[in-house]
């Protein structure tokens, strides 16, 4: 099992704080990098860029960012050599194109999964305005339990940047 960090500003701090006990009763060593208090005058990427260096020093870790959209905290995140953050914002439905290929499921946490196999996504970026806390719970276990292919297609593009 990989460690986790956690990091949230104020408008992820509940979430971030109910996600990390679920993710500890999983069994996982889960380090929690702020915010510590609610704080509305808090800004992302404070608490991003730690877990974003931590995940960038120790490529075996996972990191889980929670933010309002979850958008900013990602682009923060990628913007160190060797993160590739994903965002979830909540179920959807995949494409057509996806169906083709037969990569996806009915449950709509493809934007989870997908990341995982094909761009070994190593950090999660949830938007707690748009997740219930049972939706974030899915994506955080799935997050955790989907392997990388190792397609070498996949391992090939990443290897890209």
């Amino acid at each position: 099992m990989p460690k986790v960090y956690f990091a949230a500003d104020h408008a992820g701090f509940s979430l971030k704080n109910a996600l990390l006990e679920r993710v500890r009763a999983l069994g996982y060593d889960a380090e929690d990098l702020g915010a510590f208090e609610n704080n509305p005058e808090d800004d992302y990427p404070d608490f991003v860029t730690a877990l974003a260096e931590r995940v960038m020093r120790e490529p075996e870790t996972r990191g889980i960012i929670i933010g309002g959209s979850g958008q900013g905290e990602a682009m923060c995140a990628n913007r160190l050599r060797g993160v590739r953050a994903a965002v979830f914002y909540g179920p959807r439905r995949v494409t057509a194109e996806l169906e083709i290929e037969g990569d996806h499921s009915e449950d709509g946490f493809d934007s989870v999964r997908l990341p995982r196999r094909h761009n070994d996504a190593n950090v999660l970026s949830i938007g707690a305005r748009f997740v219930s806390g049972d939706e974030a719970d899915e994506a955080v276990r799935l997050f955790l339990e989907t392997p990388f292919s190792k397609d070498p297609r996949h391992a090939r593009r990443i290897a890209k940047y």
